[in-house]
């Protein structure tokens, strides 16, 4: 699965905090390090067609390209980065990793295009209208899905979002403290912030941190005043409205930024047990609970889900189901590369099992909601209608799709659904 992957299998985001944080890396390298990376894979697509203009085609070595994209990125992508130091630090870098006789091939290429800039920039601009896919870097299966369900303009939109770096957003854990309790906080540790109004989301409690130290140096994150999600994953918890004292089940609860805001609209009054089938992600739900002081989770494995203290089905249930990730992909910098068009119908299918399992779960009168961070219809209209035509007790209440070009947060979908 892509949303809820298994475990030992890393995006590069993953990997890359981890090499940073052994490596020892200032914070201001660690910023270009990091801008680095996950720009070259971002423009993965479009700097190989920069490439190809300059070889014939012709293949290169794998380091050699990730050199030669690593350069390319620094000349038209980055600012800050002058010129020579963008070829010579690339070429240095060649020789460190034993391309010392491919040097000169590498200099000669990025050289040429320096000389070219003006001209190479007015080419790519011209790629994005007539090759969309190509001039932003997107897989053309899937840009070729979006063609024909948007307009060109929305499709610009989107693969354009899909290349800028995400914000952070910080949900406010009244649990624990007001919002005005941690905005003060934020001005004792140097944050710079602003209050952000969704009309999903509850009032004041969504802030964007546009700078902040590291997460774990900030002594308002390690105590649990906020947690880091963006605003559209707040969406499925409002539509559900789970109240105080209820029994709710979430059934793919981690990493856990549902389970808790649901605990939080609850009060820390009721029963949320929260599934995940990989134990490693349900310590990781568990860590979050600790920090963030939600008391009213359990913990467990899908085939535990029903707790033997309840007598009867739960109030709502939660199914926030593993998708193809289509609606984050900013944040999935990698994983653009990574899925195939097959995957979306081996998802439809495993999304569709969840969703009758859940069913079994819900009381009469009670709530089933679905959820995807997926753009796409057959993970999310068509998931929801065989459902209900085949499961006559239950009947749409409401359902809302969120589009970063129309929304501008991250892709969701939730539909709501009532037992009879």
């Amino acid at each position: 699965m892509l949303k809820r992957h298994a475990e030992g299998q890393q995006f590069i985001e993953e990997i890359l905090e981890e090499t940073l944080r052994e490596g020892g890396i200032a914070p201001v390298d660690r910023r270009l390090v990091q801008e680095l990376a996950f720009g070259v894979v971002r423009w993965q697509g479009t700097l190989d067609w920069l490439i190809s203009q300059r070889t014939q085609g012709r293949q290169q070595k794998p380091v050699l390209q990730i050199l030669l994209r690593l350069g390319l990125y620094q000349i038209f992508w980055l600012d800050r980065i002058p010129d020579h130091a963008a070829v010579n630090e690339t070429v240095e870098m060649a020789r460190q990793l034993g391309f010392g006789p491919q040097s000169g091939f590498i200099n000669a290429v990025l050289r040429g295009y320096l000389r070219e800039r003006s001209e190479t920039e007015k080419k790519l601009e011209t790629l994005k209208q007539e090759n969309p896919a190509l001039g932003y870097s997107h897989p053309d299966w899937l840009c070729s899905r979006w063609q024909q369900r948007w307009s060109p303009e929305q499709l610009r939109k989107f693969l354009a979002w899909n290349n800028r770096p995400p914000p952070t957003f910080a949900r406010v854990n009244t649990l624990k403290a007001t919002p005005e309790q941690v905005a003060a906080r934020w001005e004792e540790e140097k944050v710079r912030f602003i209050p952000k109004q969704f009309d999903w989301a509850p009032r004041h409690i969504v802030f964007e941190l546009e700078t902040h130290p590291p997460l774990q140096e900030m002594a308002t994150f390690r105590d649990g005043l906020f947690y880091v999600q963006d605003p559209s994953t707040l969406l499925a918890v409002t539509m559900m409205k789970p109240q105080p004292g209820e029994a709710v089940l979430d059934l793919c609860s981690a990493p856990g930024g549902k389970t808790t805001f649901s605990a939080q609209v609850m009060e820390n009054r009721g029963v949320i047990m929260a599934q995940d089938p990989h134990m490693l992600r349900r310590k990781l739900v568990q860590e979050n609970c600790e920090r963030l002081g939600v008391t009213c989770v359990q913990l467990s494995a899908p085939a535990e889900g029903m707790n033997p203290e309840l007598s009867t089905p739960y109030d709502r249930v939660l199914v926030d189901a593993p998708c193809s990730n289509t609606g984050v992909l900013r944040r999935r910098v990698d994983l653009r590369w990574r899925i195939q068009e097959k995957e979306i119908a081996r998802l439809a299918k495993v999304q569709r099992d969840l969703l009758r399992n859940a069913a079994r779960q819900v009381k009469p009168g009670g709530i089933l909601v679905y959820s995807t961070c997926s753009v796409e219809p057959e993970e999310n209209e068509a998931v929801v209608n065989g459902f209900l035509e085949h499961h006559k007790k239950f009947a749409m209440e409401e359902a809302r799709a969120l589009l970063p070009f129309e929304n501008d947060v991250d892709g969701a979908y939730v539909a709501v659904l009532r037992k009879s």
